[in-house]
């Protein structure tokens, strides 16, 4: 991973950190809307809401659009893609890890049996 890919994944980590704006995320990723009609869903104001959209707007997962007067706002599928790439490699390194471990675990077992065999047996 370069470290703009780093960055970029830094970024986008920071700005899901934060609940409502993962709340804000899912809720556009069924569909574009505008600042409003957003803010219609949540228990804070048309402002608050709005600086959370920069913030996602920053690190590169949502987008707008404007429609005369209305900003409209999306999800960019490709913005979760440095997210999605660090998870994947997390998690193919901790199942390595894992199985490692099994491995070692295993490996150590059997030979304990064996050599609790050869003194019994």
């Amino acid at each position: 991973m370069t470290g703009t890919e780093r960055d970029r994944t830094d970024e986008a980590l920071r700005a899901l950190a934060e609940p409502r704006r993962r709340a804000i995320v899912r809720v556009l990723s069924a569909g574009e809307l505008p600042v409003g009609r957003l803010a219609e869903r949540f228990d804070v104001t048309r402002s608050a809401v709005s600086q959370h959209l920069r913030v996602l707007e920053a690190a590169g997962l949502v987008t707008h659009r404007r429609d005369g007067t209305r900003n409209l706002y999306r999800t960019r599928p490709d913005g979760l893609v440095p997210l999605r790439t660090f998870l994947e490699e997390t998690w193919a390194a901790s199942l390595d890890a894992a199985r490692r471990v099994v491995e070692q675990e295993a490996g150590t077992s059997d030979g304990e049996e064996h050599r609790h065999e050869r003194r019994t047996g």
